[in-house]
C-alpha cells in the first residue's frame, strides 16, 4: 500500500482494522496540503482530497496547531473541517486507520491549540462531542463527507469528533 490513494484501498477487500497505515502518497499530499496552508492559507483553506481519493470536490480545511505530546514541539495539521450547531469540528478518522491521528492524542493531552481559518488565526480549546450529542453532529458531518461512513466502516474503534471552542467574542 506505498503509493496507493484511497480509491485503491476501497477496491481491497481488508478486513475490520486491517487497515494500519496511510499509504505514503495520501501522506505525501497531506504534507504538501500543509505546506500551502503554511505559505498561502487563503489558497489552501479550500482544498480538492480527490489528489488523495477522496471524491466529492473542495472542502472546507483549516490548520491546527498542536502541542506533540511526547516531544512538546508544536506541530501543525491542515484538516477538513465542518461548521454545526455554532461549533468548528474536526473529525479524527485518519482515513478510517486503527490508530488515530497523532494529531487527536495531542490534543487529549493538551487540549489548548491554535487554529487557522484562511488567513484568520485564534486559539481555541479542543473538547470530544460525545453522548446523546455525537448521532447528530455524526449524521451532520457525514452528509457533508460520506467518506466518513466508509472511514468508520473500516474501523473498530469510534471515530472521535473535535469541537474547537474558541474564546468569547471570537469568530472564524
Amino acid at each position: 500500500m506505498h503509493s496507493e490513494k484511497m480509491d485503491a484501498i476501497r477496491d481491497k477487500d481488508l478486513a475490520r482494522d486491517e487497515f494500519k497505515d496511510l499509504p505514503n502518497l495520501v501522506k505525501d499530499e497531506l504534507e504538501k496540503h500543509r505546506q500551502l496552508y503554511l505559505s498561502d492559507p487563503v489558497t489552501a483553506h479550500f482544498w480538492d482530497p480527490v489528489v488523495i481519493g477522496t471524491p466529492g470536490g473542495p472542502v472546507a480545511c483549516l490548520l491546527l496547531h498542536h502541542l506533540g505530546h511526547k516531544s512538546g514541539t508544536w506541530r501543525s495539521t491542515a484538516l477538513q473541517y465542518y461548521r454545526f450547531n455554532g461549533d468548528i469540528l474536526i473529525v479524527a478518522s485518519r482515513g478510517g486507520t486503527e490508530e488515530p491521528p497523532v494529531w487527536y492524542l495531542n490534543l487529549m493531552a493538551h487540549a489548548e491549540c491554535r487554529i487557522q481559518v484562511g488567513a484568520n488565526g485564534s486559539p481555541a480549546m479542543a473538547r470530544v462531542i460525545a453522548g446523546d450529542a455525537r448521532a447528530s453532529y455524526w449524521d451532520h458531518i457525514t452528509r457533508e463527507q460520506p467518506a466518513q461512513i466508509e472511514y468508520q466502516q473500516r474501523c473498530r474503534r469510534k471515530i472521535p469528533i473535535i469541537a474547537l471552542d474558541l474564546p468569547q467574542g471570537v469568530t472564524l
